[in-house]
């Protein structure tokens, strides 16, 4: 309370000076402006030579809308001056980049005057101690609206209080996804509090650091609500002991981010998200349908399913972390991830099980012992390797994206599978189509889109890398499916095949029935009009192929069947 209290005093003498000496107040400014002009920032004249500028009011807005700079603003800054640099703590890779400041405006019994807090954060700076590309200094000071001016002073808060702003951070969906997305795929947030805080300590003991702006409103809605501003400054840091400027002068230019639009982005893609998690549903109805037999249901590959529901489970889990994040969203990413537990909890667990009951048929007819106890292995392991991965991420963070690109490969156990079985048609072709597109598009949303709500830069290398990879997977597939799932594999290597159309010698000139059709079977016609089971039981080739898309059992003894 103490330095809220000497702000406050600051702002009482200056509006003291502001309303019976405006000239003086225009002399006091002039030699940062000429600072600034001898630097050679001929780009900040427009922002600074009018000296009306500082002490002219807009009579015509009084709109109590005008008062309040809450909000991010981002933007870019740049050296004043031709010696670019720093003498302590930090260490600027260019003469620019892009910067973001956090501002909280909170009014005061002084009509005019509001306390502000915030911080601001520089893109492409190195601190030495870390080796960081992020550099990021909490401020406090004062905004006289009326004159459209704003001072600040850096902050450590080395009293032990708590900031405002925090408060506001806490509120901000902006902020919120941004720490949020960076935690989840870029810095661990140990990493970011340390550095953080030990940056704005070592500044805060040898440098103070000032800030003068001028804050303008470019665009606002006929309601006076959502308006927009532009603030254009200089900052300085004179070294405490002396020894000169901590970094040369540094211009600032920020425009305000509309939150709401931002707020209706982040909307978008959790309805973009249900929508994917609507047509998931209806692809896997289709590929349930399609191997609704128990022979059907067991060429499907059992990885392939899960491995599939462990990343819709992660997505669930992400989603509903980040409605709970940030309150005003809740309802939107509780919606997808809602959608999103629906696909992995209901549907494919239920496939899940399907493929396993189908792969042991032998098993079904025991006692509910045997069964409830194999099914509580199955789901343990389920959830045993889904906590392991969250866990193996956590550790590996640093190469999450390699991590993302591997489960991407959730085609490859099918692939093999149906090269190993020799299986026939295990998955419809709309499935493959329609899982691939929609597995990756979120990721290309997240990693690709330029004006994502994360804020995450595009990585187009990865985005075409994982996208050529799924085409690849989607394409072998498809091959399998109209080609055979040996097509691709050279004759000399494949295994002996059992054929089924093989000459029977009819030595007893007895008819034989098909047990199927109970039709009798012309052995005299040509080979692929019958099928031969290796127990020598004959069949015609549509009734037997039909019986085998539903049991691998020979129809007459129950001897498994081969492959066709």
């Amino acid at each position: 309370m103490r330095r809220s209290a000497a702000v406050l005093r600051v702002a009482v003498v200056s509006l003291v000076v502001l309303g019976l000496a405006l000239p003086p107040l225009a002399a006091a400014l002039r030699p940062l402006r000429e600072r600034v002009a001898s630097a050679g920032a001929a780009a900040s004249s427009g922002s600074w030579a009018d000296e009306h500028a500082f002490y002219k009011r807009d009579d015509n807005d009084m709109s109590p809308y005008s008062w309040n700079i809450t909000g991010t603003y981002k933007g870019s800054w740049s050296f004043a001056g031709a010696t670019n640099g720093s003498s302590r703590f930090l260490e600027f890779v260019t003469s620019k980049g892009d910067s973001v400041l956090e501002l909280l405006s909170t009014p005061t019994k002084i009509s005019g005057v509001h306390y502000v807090q915030g911080t601001i954060t520089f893109h492409d700076v190195i601190d030495k101690s870390h080796d960081r590309g992020v550099a990021q200094i909490r401020l406090e000071g004062v905004y006289i609206w009326p004159f459209r001016q704003l001072r600040m002073v850096a902050n450590s808060g080395a009293d032990g209080e708590p900031l405002q702003e925090e408060d506001y951070f806490l509120s901000n969906p902006y902020h919120l996804l941004r720490i949020f997305s960076s935690q989840v795929f870029q810095d661990s947030s140990e990493e970011k509090n340390r550095r953080k805080n030990s940056l704005t300590h070592d500044m805060e003991k040898h440098c103070n650091i000032e800030i003068a702006a001028k804050v303008v409103r470019v665009s606002s809605n006929q309601n006076g609500e959502h308006e927009k501003y532009r603030l254009e400054g200089l900052m300085e840091s004179p070294s405490v002991d002396d020894d000169g400027e901590c970094f040369s002068s540094i211009l600032l230019n920020s425009t305000s981010l509309n939150v709401e639009a931002y707020y209706n982005k982040a909307v978008n893609y959790t309805l973009m998200v249900t929508f994917i998690s609507f047509l998931q549903v209806l692809l896997l109805i289709r590929q349930m349908e399609h191997s609704n037999t128990q022979s059907g249901a067991a060429k499907v590959s059992i990885i392939m399913i899960g491995q599939q529901a462990i990343m819709d489970a992660y997505l669930c889990l992400l989603h509903l972390t980040a409605g709970i994040l940030v309150e005003s969203l809740f309802n939107a990413f509780a919606t997808a991830a809602f959608f999103k537990f629906v696909v992995f909890s209901i549907f494919e667990m239920r496939y899940l099980l399907a493929i396993w009951k189908a792969s042991r048929p032998l098993n079904s007819g025991e006692g509910w012992e045997i069964m409830r106890r194999e099914l509580s292995v199955l789901y343990s392991r389920f959830y045993g390797i889904l906590l392991g991965g969250i866990l193996l991420m956590y550790e590996l963070h640093n190469f999450l994206r390699p991590l993302l690109f591997l489960m991407y490969s959730f085609w490859i156990p099918q692939i093999v599978m149906n090269v190993i079985r020799d299986t026939r048609k295990p998955l419809h072709p709309q499935y493959i189509l329609g899982m691939t597109a929609t597995r990756v598009a979120i990721a290309l949303y997240i990693f690709g889109c330029p004006s994502n709500f994360m804020r995450i830069e595009p990585d187009k290398k990865w985005c075409i890398a994982v996208t050529t990879f799924m085409s690849i997977q989607a394409a072998v597939l498809l091959l399998q499916h109209y080609l055979g799932s040996r097509c691709f594999i050279p004759r000399q290597i494949l295994p002996e095949k059992y054929c089924y159309h093989r000459k029977v010698e009819d030595s007893t000139n007895q008819p034989i029935d098909c047990v199927i059709c109970m039709t009798t079977i012309d052995l005299s016609q040509r080979t692929s009009e019958y099928m031969v089971a290796p127990c020598e039981h004959i069949f015609h080739s549509g009734c037997l192929q039909r019986w085998m898309d539903i049991k691998m059992e020979c129809p007459t003894c129950r001897r498994s069947l081969p492959p066709a």
